[in-house]
């Protein structure tokens, strides 16, 4: 086999519409699932049942099924209903709410995991309750699952090539698409593949540095 360094080349111009595609999903996708993931939270431990058990219910369901299953529906059935988006949009949204439910679990276990002594300093001082979340409790919890949500961020750049289904071209669809029109697999392909290790690598570094930072 004899690499074909014309069809690099070639493929130049259609990766970077894909990369820019890949990034634009990954930042919209994990800055929704990171704010839904602590909204879901913080509902699920408000006093109220009427509350907790629908968001509970959700969560649950979206947890449990399929991400392709969750694009296809948003796609193709939520527009029999009169609600439609671009498929990009549809993409964010669906990753975004998908990795949602996986955040919320990470954020509980921040939370959970802060001393009670906090709570109890934060009674002490009769700081009200809006204070208390957001001076002494989040930035605790938080700080502690930063490599956790570091893992799901890698997780969906893994999760973006599903967007070929509702056919948003990202770098894998753009990949797909160059291949079958030039019938030359083996290059594009190893761009591509060669480009997820070294997001991934670099989202790994940035998350790092953002722990030691926090950790301060």
């Amino acid at each position: 086999m004899k690499w074909d360094w014309n069809a690099v080349s070639d493929f130049m111009p259609d990766f970077w519409d894909g990369l820019l595609v890949t990034l634009q999903v990954l930042a919209l996708g994990s800055l929704l699932s990171f704010t839904l993931g602590l909204v879901w939270t913080l509902l699920m431990r408000t006093p109220s049942r009427w509350v907790r058990w629908p968001v509970g219910v959700v969560t649950e369901f979206v947890r449990n099924t399929p991400l392709l299953v969750q694009l296809f529906f948003l796609f193709y059935v939520l527009p029999e209903w009169g609600l439609t988006f671009s498929a990009l949009a549809t993409g964010v949204f669906a990753i975004g709410l998908h990795y949602s439910t996986y955040t919320m679990q990470v954020y509980r276990a921040g939370i959970e995991a802060v001393p009670l002594g906090q709570w109890e300093a934060a009674t002490a001082l009769n700081l009200p309750r809006r204070r208390t979340w957001t001076a002494v409790i989040l930035p605790q919890a938080i700080r502690r699952v930063v490599p956790a949500l570091g893992n799901y961020v890698i997780s969906m750049l893994k999760d973006t090539p599903m967007l070929m289904v509702i056919t948003v071209l990202e770098m894998l669809g753009h990949a797909r698409l160059f291949s079958q029109q030039h019938f030359q697999f083996t290059e594009p392909l190893t761009v591509i593949g060669v480009a997820f290790i070294l997001i991934s690598y670099l989202a790994s570094l940035l998350l790092r540095a953002l722990e030691r930072r926090l950790v301060r």
